[in-house]
């Protein structure tokens, strides 16, 4: 059984709208849950965003198919007002989940916010139940309460619907949470996994021929310690560097031969392996997952040193465990790489994030045209954007003028007269002067939690990031709303005692 909220107050408990935050704190929790008294108190606003948590169900596989369970039935779960605090904590403060477990079991002002007087409830949430919890947000879902939280902050600087929205946009990178790859450490991570599963399914099933599996990692492993401190030789005696290169080939022969040796036993493992029950079958696709990352490293460490050939980029992948990493060099100084995806931000000029778009497998020139398209869906009264010049193409020029009434996108390369003229309008300098605002929006979203992806898999990888954007949303908000009660503090005791306060 699943509620938004429970209506029902019991003995001792404080209404959300009457919790005393406190105004002059400069910690980011205060904001946050002001942000989030604001959307709760506001009839209009909770009216909207509660009709959405109430999409936030768990789901079941049914025969070959998957359904939300149903909210009437069942026992009581965690509210689906109480995920949405958890969940604005969690990417507001840029914590993890052990100090979530510990801000909702022991913080007074957060149990407060969640529902739980202070004397007489005792109710406690576990761990693994916050994350559960938390992992049933979607991006869409998500998406659609980062609209609501935009129009209310809207509404609270008393801009009207039909005022203009001009924005701002840029892309940045949020890695994921890997280790730097190299051909052989990836060979090494994926045969251990390798390992691993048999290891469960001879277990599983009480098949043989994995009681040494310690001994045979351990083995492996210091090979690959043999192989990862060879370095190549820079002495001008070209037969020392032949030398050198020979032992580098050699070492790697042995390696490729443990790796192909455990394959060979995994297959017969996999072979024997029925597939009578759930948890078998879970293990055979990820011993089949594991299995195919170390024959695709096999081949390229022979094609890449034994065989002295150069991999395409695009056949490369740069983490088992995160296969949707891209390796991405954006030229930044001290920054040679980061491993992670670009995400592309659109903020406005009250510096609310109106959309985002994580961006696979494709640059910023091909992505300027679509993300304009999707805020304009949202937020129809977009009528100009500014860009740097990695968004240019003479297409991207085009198709965006038809959709807007000003778009500042400055050309790269040498200027046509033409061209000069556009970019020296005073409307077209003044949009452009102000784009820069928007390293601020980036850095305010890094900060609070998409410096690094903590979640697994390309579905956490979007979920992470849609809820750093509303955390980061209300937190302004709350920042907005804490700024005009301060403000009425000041005007409610009189010129005199300004300065005392």
């Amino acid at each position: 059984m699943r509620k938004v909220i429970d209506l029902q107050m019991r003995l001792g408990e404080q209404s959300i709208g009457d919790i005393v935050l406190d105004t002059k704190s400069r910690d980011d929790i205060p904001k946050l849950l002001r942000g989030l008294q604001f959307i709760y108190m506001t009839p209009a606003v909770r009216s909207v965003v509660f009709s959405i948590l109430e999409e936030i169900l768990p789901v079941r596989k049914v025969g070959g198919s998957k359904k939300k369970v149903d909210p009437n039935t069942g026992r009581p779960g965690m509210t689906q007002w109480t995920i949405l605090v958890l969940g604005v904590l969690r990417l507001g403060l840029n914590e993890d989940y052990d100090r979530i477990h510990e801000l909702a079991n022991q913080h007074k002002t957060v149990r407060q916010m969640l529902g739980h007087d202070d004397w007489i409830d005792e109710t406690k949430y576990e761990l693994q139940t916050i994350k559960d919890n938390l992992k049933l947000f979607t991006p869409e879902i998500l998406d659609r309460i980062n609209q609501e939280v935009v129009r209310a902050g809207h509404t609270v600087l008393k801009k009207s619907l039909e005022d203009d929205i001009v924005g701002r946009c840029d892309s940045f990178v949020v890695e994921t949470n890997v280790h730097f790859p190299t051909d052989i450490n990836l060979l090494q991570d994926a045969i251990r996994k390798t390992m691993d599963v048999c290891v469960k399914l001879s277990d599983l099933n009480g098949l043989d021929g994995w009681r040494n599996h310690s001994y045979h990692q351990r083995q492996f492993k210091k090979q690959y310690r043999i192989v990862q401190r060879l370095k190549h030789s820079t002495s001008k005696d070209e037969d020392k560097r032949q030398q050198k290169q020979a032992e580098i080939k050699d070492s790697h022969r042995v390696y490729l031969d443990q790796a192909r040796i455990h394959l060979t036993r995994a297959e017969q493992t996999r072979k024997k392996s029925p597939r009578d029950c759930l948890e078998t079958t879970i293990l055979l696709q990820n011993l089949d997952m594991y299995m195919d990352h170390a024959r695709r490293q096999i081949d390229q460490i022979d094609q890449r040193v034994l065989r002295e050939e150069l991999i395409p980029h695009k056949e490369k992948v740069f983490s088992i465990f995160e296969p949707h990493t891209d390796w991405i060099s954006k030229g930044k100084a001290g920054v040679p790489v980061e491993l992670g995806l670009r995400v592309c931000i659109v903020e406005d000029e009250d510096r609310f994030i109106l959309h985002h778009k994580v961006m696979e497998k494709c640059t910023d020139d091909q992505v300027a045209v679509p993300i304009v398209d999707e805020t304009k869906k949202r937020f129809p009264e977009l009528c100009a954007i500014s860009m740097d010049k990695g968004f240019h193409s003479p297409k991207n020029q085009i198709e965006l003028k038809e959709r807007l009434e000003c778009v500042v996108l400055p050309k790269k390369g040498r200027l046509s007269q033409k061209d000069k003229e556009r970019e020296f309008e005073p409307e077209f300098s003044r949009l452009r002067r102000q784009h820069s605002a928007v390293e601020s929006a980036i850095n305010a979203l890094e900060v609070h939690g998409l410096d690094k992806c903590l979640d697994h898999g390309i579905d956490g990888f979007k979920r992470y990031v849609a809820l750093a954007v509303v955390a980061r949303n209300i937190h302004r908000l709350g920042a907005i709303l804490r700024q005009q009660d301060r403000d009425k503090e000041l005007r409610k005791r009189g010129p005199y005692n300004k300065k005392a306060a």
